[in-house]
């Protein structure tokens, strides 16, 4: 089926009782929408890391013509309920919960904090009044590495918790880990570091927010990743019920796990347009972005690795240490979920993990594209180091650990089934679609014209949303709900809680629909965006595949059913001797007897049938994920080192990736591409840097660097032969998966190309600077 964009549905036939007015930004972005008397917002923030905030002057930017209100820290908190973020407070986070208010007023916790709001006529006047603002600071010591964290005499950042820990040290082991330690053959002691970086979609965090008085509803159009949480964010701090709060989101320019619920500045944009009773709109520029929507990774790793002289990865002893940055977030809930993924696809006997989650003078850690990459990163780099230590090929000891699929499936040291996993598979078709003899010739030829060449693989699993859970689906990513109408012009409308920014659910959950339900693609639309029409949802964590593409097809099912049995009334016939193909009604092996399933509920609609017809052609369907499954597969990269300027240049790039059943080969193929593309920035280029009195250092993009076309490789795609589990339902997810293995890929394959040089690499991010550095480290006659 042709893979073009579904419209967005907003036809009439939408059950809607308020007024119309306020739908006038669907299907657009953030910055395109325009409301009559809209106010605009700028935020007056913090340029230091860490200061007592001891006053803040706002009479002069008051006093500027155009300046409607200029409120601070104090005011927002006496028409706002303080409470727990609500993103955190849905996944059940029980942890250390710092006290803080929407914009500081005790201090300032990182450089961008925020300070005060200015409300004007136009963006141009708020940024004006925002430099009339005058803050008087007192300095205090910046918090800026994990190490000082972690020093029970750094200054708490929250008086409330009286240091700087955000997730208390907690062990848990699996396995046998100090037997399985004692027997080992020999065993390896590494320090591994995931540098800092971030998620930079196009679009940056934005919202309008449009207060009816006589309602007493607050309708925000907002950039989210789900509707509901942001609405649940919203109503929890204006301390109003979510029915008075409503969500909008149209076109979204990206995400990767920023947008979930709503930022500290939406929920003032929020306040604020309450308080005033007029629209108003905040749009962040790229430099609040850089420095203040938040960050991810950042964790550092001290790993015993227990190890066979043949090359058994038998068991590893980890212990981290994530910083968390300032504001609560992902980072605290990140360190369960690694400990969860770390075995990977591989036999591991043992795991002992350790985590410690820190509070820092930084932009808070948020959601980025595969949370959890760092436990792969790690993994795939041990095996690496290991194989280098007992001079064994890379793919070799990939091959000799990884866990053989079985009936029933192997236990993860965790607690998973490695059901239906492909690894094995995929390591051996890459070895299938790159020579590695010819490549170790060649490379041997270029090291004697002075090139540097590098191959490196690693391989990858990801929960897309994993195996079925023994206890069944819970909490808010638990169960995936739909609701699915035959409208009267024919149209097949899905109601999803879903919302895409990237993802091209309008086009895949339109597929899955049109062939369930016997009508063409054009026949479907995806209503998204209204969390007052759409049932509960969050786009996150690779799952949309599986669950709303299951739901969609299992709602399909019983919406054709239900049409089915309505159409055998009209057409007195048995609804089991019915089909629906083409978008009409027809009985098995009498084309001539066919009508459009629009006349079939246009009949439906006129109700001329009695209380024992249901004519309602409308169901609510659940689903909680099937038999699940996993994605994975292994990537290959080959590289080129120049020695002189440090310069990577990627030569070769190779995916080969099991994901379930392809719904749209183009959709899957542009989300690998588009998360490889997103690891080779972060090994090569990105990097949200602080210095050591906590000052950001890659506010701009002269700073902080991207990838370009220039800089990504042709990267060449197999999809491997899935394993089915579920007897409907083998979509699975594939969003995270090139984010996750590329960076490991690209550190193998840079370290491979400097083994002349003695180098090895416990870090992730490589810039030419750090290339050069690590060749003379290691080389200090050179």
């Amino acid at each position: 089926m042709t893979a073009i964009a579904a419209e967005r549905y907003t036809g009439a036939s939408i059950k809607r009782s308020e007024d119309p007015r306020i739908l006038t930004g669907a299907g657009r972005y953030v910055d395109d929408i325009k409301l009559p008397g809209m106010l605009h917002a700028a935020f007056v923030r913090s340029p230091m890391a860490h200061a007592q905030v001891l006053s803040v002057d706002i009479s002069a930017a008051q006093a500027l013509p155009g300046v409607v209100a200029v409120l601070t820290g104090a005011d927002l908190e006496a028409m706002t309920v303080p409470g727990p973020d609500a993103l955190m407070a849905l996944m059940g986070w029980a942890g250390p919960t710092p006290e803080f208010t929407l914009l500081a007023t005790d201090k300032v916790r990182l450089v961008g904090d925020p300070v005060a709001v200015v409300i004007a006529e136009s963006r141009y006047l708020a940024e004006d009044g925002c430099e009339l603002v005058e803050v008087e600071y007192d300095d205090l010591p910046a918090v800026v590495s994990a190490a000082f964290a972690l020093d029970p005499g750094s200054p708490p950042l929250f008086a409330n918790l009286g240091d700087n820990i955000a997730l208390p040290c907690s062990r848990h082991e699996f396995g046998d880990v100090a037997g399985t330690l004692a027997a080992a053959d020999r065993v390896i002691d590494l320090h591994i570091d995931v540098h800092r970086h971030q998620n930079v979609p196009m679009e940056g965090r934005g919202c309008v927010a449009s207060y009816d008085a006589g309602l007493g509803v607050l309708t925000m159009y907002a950039a989210t990743q789900s509707v509901h949480v942001t609405r649940i964010a919203v109503a929890m701090r204006l301390g109003t019920e979510p029915d008075k709060v409503r969500v909008l989101a149209g076109d979204i320019g990206g995400s990767f796990g920023l947008k979930i619920g709503a930022s500290r500045e939406e929920l003032a944009v929020a306040a604020s347009s309450r308080h005033l009773g007029r629209p108003v709109k905040w749009v962040e520029d790229r430099g609040e972005n850089l420095t203040a929507s938040g960050q991810a990774r950042e964790e550092s790793f001290d790993i015993r690795a227990a190890v066979s002289n043949d090359g058994d990865l038998l068991g590893l002893d980890v212990k981290m240490v994530v910083d968390t940055g300032a504001y609560p977030g992902m980072g605290a809930m990140v360190p369960a979920i690694m400990e969860g993924m770390l075995p990977g696809p591989y036999k591991l006997a043992a795991l002992g993990f350790e985590s410690t989650g820190v509070i820092t003078n930084k932009a808070t850690y948020v959601a980025y594209r595969g949370p959890w990459a760092s436990e792969t990163f790690v993994r795939e780099r041990v095996l690496n180091l290991i194989a280098k230590d007992l001079g064994l090929d890379p793919v070799d000891i990939r091959l000799r650990n990884v866990a053989p699929r079985t009936d029933p499936p192997t236990m993860m040291i965790t607690g998973r089934p490695l059901a239906g996993t492909t690894s094995r598979e995929s390591l051996e078709r890459v070895t299938q679609l790159v020579d590695f003899p010819a490549f170790r010739r060649r490379q041997a030829e270029a090291r004697a014209q002075g090139r540097y060449l590098g191959i490196g693989v690693a391989t990858f699993i990801e929960a897309a949303p994993g195996p079925r859970a023994p206890e069944g689906a819970s909490g808010p990513m638990g169960m995936e709900s739909m609701r699915l109408r035959l409208e009267e012009d024919g149209i097949v409308a899905l109601f999803t809680g879903q919302m895409p920014h990237g993802q091209s659910h309008q086009t895949t959950l339109a597929q899955i629909a049109a062939d369930e339900f016997g009508v063409p693609f054009e026949q479907v639309r995806v209503v998204i965006g209204d969390s007052d029409i759409v049932p509960f949802g969050l786009t996150g964590g690779s799952r949309s595949a599986t669950m709303t593409g299951g739901v969609t097809l299992h709602g399909a099912r019983q919406l054709k059913a239900k049409v089915l049995d309505f159409a055998a009334h009209l057409m007195e016939a048995s609804a089991q001797d019915l089909l629906i193909t083409d978008g009409n009604v027809w009985v098995r092996g009498d084309p001539a007897s066919a009508i459009a399933v629009s006349e079939v509920a246009q009949r439906a609609a006129a109700g001329q049938f009695g209380a024992g017809v249901d004519a309602e052609l409308e169901v609510e369907a659940t689903f909680d994920g099937g038999e699940g499954g996993w994605s994975g597969g292994t990537h290959c990269a080959i590289v080129d080192v120049d020695t002189e300027t440090g310069i990577v240049t990627i030569e070769r790039y190779v995916a080969a990736e099991d994901c379930g059943k392809l719904i749209n080969p183009a959709v899957v193929e542009g989300q690998i591409r588009g998360g490889v593309a997103q690891g080779i920035g972060a090994v090569l280029l990105e990097r949200s840097a602080y210095g050591e009195d906590g000052s950001f250092q890659s506010a701009t993009f002269m700073d902080y660097l991207m990838p370009t076309a220039c800089d990504i490789p042709r990267i060449e795609i197999e999809h491997l032969q899935t394993v089915p589990l579920d007897s409907d339902v083998n979509f699975r997810g594939v969003g995270e998966g090139g984010m996750i293995v590329a960076p490991p890929t690209i550190v193998n394959a840079i370290e491979d190309a400097l083994s002349p040089f003695g180098v090895r690499i416990y870090e992730q991010h490589l810039p030419p600077a750090r290339i050069l550095e690590l060749i003379a480290e290691a080389n200090p006659g050179r």
